[in-house]
């Protein structure tokens, strides 16, 4: 992923934000497999 800091602030950490930005959507990813992976055990074993 490339960001164009051409236009942004001198002072920010873009690279520090594209890889705060990638965790975050990796740990979404992570938390919805999870949260699928339940309601499907639930469907199976509870009815």
């Amino acid at each position: 992923m490339t960001i164009d800091t051409t236009g942004g602030s001198p002072e920010m950490d873009y690279r520090e934000h594209v890889r705060t930005y990638s965790g975050f959507v990796l740990m979404t990813k992570l938390l919805i497999a999870v949260v699928a992976l339940i309601l499907i055990g639930m469907a199976v074993f509870l009815v």
